[in-house]
């Protein structure tokens, strides 16, 4: 990939200079040649009257810090503040990895509970366990005080090598644990599930398009490969983006040399492009399905626009985010850092994909309004813009204007849903009880090494939904059997792929979940049926 890589090194970030942010902490903004310019002379003077002659005492930093997020969202939908105290942990979840403890866990009963160690972290070296309950960090307390997930990631994260010391609940001692753990890095997965679907077909759940998430992607398509899988199916629903060039390298997998990946627009060279595959595609010959929803945004488009634009893959689900806007992100002198829109990107066959957000209190509610007007659940309630046509590779027609429109539409399932489950999904209760079965049954449920063994150890269906309902009960949700018949599949599913993924971890509730999901299901009858095969002929011609 490296002809592909010096063409897309050109994509790296710059870091530009902000004149306006300089003159809020210089106090000055200064064109080399005409001087400043009435509005800057006129912000100054702002700040120099409140600071002589407002009634109170003012810190004008202050005051310039909670002006800034406001001036960006007049921009467009896009552009955005980062604060210094917060740049890491946003960088962090794009770079690939962050310096912790390596576990995951979650809130229940105002307990921190470890849902997974990490292989090979700092935890598992030290011996934390799945199931033990943090009593104290460095010797505060933080069960019991309303705890919120960000404050747990804060006191668990933090430079590689330094110490955090745990004090743990474990069901078998009757004694707070202790260990001293030492932090390093710890990878972030983008790639969430990889397993045979059906013979010869292979399912990769991609999250975001991080740093790190060609190498899982490929390594995951060689994996499935290996496996039998000839064809594939790319779920990018709720993936709202990341990095651009990410999505190039992904394309490229898929297309022949010289097919258009994507075309760039921006006010400078930089910032204007036209990208294209170079051959070296491990998979140009394999049948793709894509799979989006609404959440599905920017880089997500990008790489779903560039394989339906040359018919190459098929896309099926819910029209896509509708996100077409480059940010480049620039760090400021105090270490805080603005994400400001630079580009527009197209498609292929040369549309933007972007939404409308001339308004932007109608932007902010826009896929509220898409469930509201009910094209979540018929594709004839779509509102789309016909008048802005383009033509793929052989000819099929799609739409600019408002996000990807899916090949093939699928609604939005809502069999098995019912006040019952509704409520008991909402109190957490299914989350809750899965990670008390396991907690009662590791011993056991540790032998099963892959998901087939896992369900041969489980209740049959009626044994297990009758537990969850008595669990239910007894917190709070009694026993409704005309609502709990229509959800019992539903709650069923939910439980084994939630306890699977306690078990062996989170691919593997994708693997069990993913086996009622209607949109997989038409996926793998697309492909089973060669109605995605490269290359894909206009309508009514295959």
């Amino acid at each position: 990939m490296s002809q592909n890589n010096n063409r897309l090194s050109n994509w790296v970030p710059l870091v530009a200079a902000l004149m306006f942010v300089l003159g809020f902490f210089a106090g000055e903004m200064v064109n080399r040649h005409n001087g400043p310019t009435a509005a800057q002379k006129k912000f100054q003077t702002i700040l120099n009257i409140i600071r002589n002659e407002y009634v109170d005492e003012v810190d004008l930093d202050s005051l310039i810090e909670k002006t800034i997020p406001s001036l960006l969202t007049n921009l467009d939908p896009h552009s955005a503040y980062i604060p210094a105290s917060d740049l890491q942990a946003v960088n962090d979840d794009l770079e690939g990895s962050f310096s912790g403890i390596g576990i995951q866990f979650m809130i229940d009963n105002d307990t921190i509970k470890v849902i997974e160690v990490i292989p090979g972290g700092p935890s598992e070296k030290v011996g934390i366990l799945p199931g033990d309950r943090i009593v104290k960090v460095d010797g505060e307390d933080i069960a019991g005080v309303g705890i919120t997930n960000e404050q747990v990631l804060k006191r668990l994260r933090g430079d590689k090598g330094s110490k955090v010391q745990l004090r743990i609940k474990r069901t078998n001692s009757k004694k707070l644990l202790s260990f001293d753990i030492i932090r390093g890095d710890i990878p972030v997965n983008t790639v969430d599930a990889t397993y045979i679907a059906s013979p010869g077909i292979g399912y990769i759940k991609v999250n975001k398009f991080g740093r790190t998430t060609y190498d899982e992607f490929y390594q995951g398509l060689s994996k499935l490969r290996r496996e039998g899988a000839e064809d594939f199916i790319i779920d990018l629903r709720g993936n709202t983006g990341g990095y651009m060039e990410i999505a190039y390298l992904m394309a490229n997998e898929f297309l022949d040399p010289g097919q258009t990946i994507v075309s760039t627009l921006g006010r400078d060279f930089n910032s204007s492009s036209h990208i294209t595959a170079d051959g070296t595609g491990s998979f140009r010959e394999s049948q793709v399905v894509v799979l989006l929803d609404e959440f599905s945004a920017s880089s997500s488009e990008i790489f779903a626009g560039a394989l339906q634009d040359n018919d190459r893959a098929l896309i099926i689900g819910r029209r896509s985010f509708g996100k077409g806007l480059i940010q480049r992100q620039s760090v400021l002198p105090d270490s805080s850092a603005i994400r400001l829109t630079i580009g527009r990107y197209y498609t292929p066959s040369g549309r933007s994909i972007q939404k409308d957000y001339s308004n932007l209190s109608v932007y902010e509610h826009e896929i509220l309004d898409r469930y509201q007007r009910g094209e979540m659940f018929s594709a004839d309630s779509i509102k789309l813009n016909t008048d802005i046509e383009y033509k793929t590779l052989h000819g099929r027609t799609v739409y600019g204007g408002g996000g990807i429109m899916p090949d093939i539409f699928v609604p939005n399932d809502t069999s098995g849903i019912s006040s019952y489950y509704i409520n008991v999904a909402n109190a957490g209760l299914l989350q809750r009880y899965a990670f008390e079965y396991v907690d009662d049954n590791r011993e056991t449920l540790c032998k099963a090494t892959n998901v087939e063994e896992l369900l041969e150890l489980l209740p049959n269906d009626d044994a297990l939904l009758r537990q969850f309902v008595l669990y239910a009960s007894r917190n709070g949700h009694p026993a409704r059997w005309y609502y709990i018949n229509i959800s019992h599949d539903l709650i069923v599913n939910q439980l084994k792929a939630l306890i699977a993924r306690d078990t062996l971890g989170y691919g593997a509730y994708f693997e069990i979940s993913n086996g009622d999901d209607i949109n997989v299901k038409r996926a793998i009858d697309e492909l089973l049926g060669g109605n995605a095969a490269f290359p894909i002929m206009p309508e009514g011609n295959h």
